[in-house]
């Protein structure tokens, strides 16, 4: 009895200590990756806990080579966009402003219902009080409302408002997004003009830039503080 407790103790220690590692995202929040892993810790921990017959040690080893493969695909997703996607997929839009992507929603092996009781979980209950939603990479559904059902309405207060813009990323942690800059229909010479206004010279120096179809940009080069601005006569805005 003493050594099953023990035991419990010990792999409950290292289990603990494992999770802490790897961050504090909620189950929800997890990548698939994640999920997967987590569901492995999980059975792993069970058998050296209930069966005396396992040595400690078979339990204990299987949990740090698990942990170690977590930080692997961590790092290499940090490192390469690509291997980021392998792993954890793209956001998907599922609602534009043409109405409901169903191609989309076939990929993603969802119907309306899904989407019906995913929106109103967000207290939206209509398609057409949406501009876009987006299935992220770890499940969840974010809405942007489109201008008349956004929050402090520009009916409320009788003016005209400009409907919501979708910012894409082009670029993420020091690399370009060669297709973002595809459908923003920008090159390499005007992103360079761009990022100087935000201190930095060089792709790699840019933690994070994104653009919208009204010309909006949004720059943090690492180690200094993030500018907005608006392109002057932005012409690249108009298919997405």
């Amino acid at each position: 009895m003493l050594t099953l407790l023990l035991r419990g103790v010990i792999i409950y220690a290292i289990v603990f200590f494992v999770f802490r590692l790897m961050g504090k995202r909620q189950l929800g929040q997890l990548q698939p990756f994640e999920f997967v892993i987590t569901l492995i810790i999980a059975d792993l921990a069970t058998i050296p806990m209930s069966e005396i017959n396992v040595p400690l040690l078979h339990g204990i080893v299987p949990l740090i080579t698990i942990t170690l493969i977590h930080f692997l695909i961590g790092f290499l997703s940090r490192k390469s966009i690509k291997l980021r996607q392998m792993f954890n997929g793209k956001p998907i839009i599922v609602v534009s402003p043409n109405g409901v992507e169903y191609d989309a929603l076939k990929k993603l092996n969802m119907d309306f219902n899904d989407l019906c009781e995913a929106l109103r979980e967000m207290n939206i209950f209509s398609f057409d009080e949406v501009q876009y939603a987006i299935i992220e990479t770890n499940g969840q559904l974010t809405v942007l409302p489109n201008a008349e059902n956004a929050p402090l309405t520009a009916t409320d207060f009788k003016i005209k408002k400009e409907e919501s813009t979708l910012p894409i990323i082009i670029i993420c942690d020091g690399k370009k997004i060669k297709e973002n800059m595809k459908i923003a229909q920008i090159d390499d010479n005007f992103l360079y003009q761009q990022i100087k206004k935000a201190g930095a010279f060089k792709f790699k120096d840019v933690l994070i830039a994104t653009i919208d179809n009204a010309g909006k940009m949004y720059i943090q080069a690492k180690n200094k503080k993030f500018v907005t601005f608006s392109v002057n006569k932005f012409k690249g805005g108009e298919n997405w």
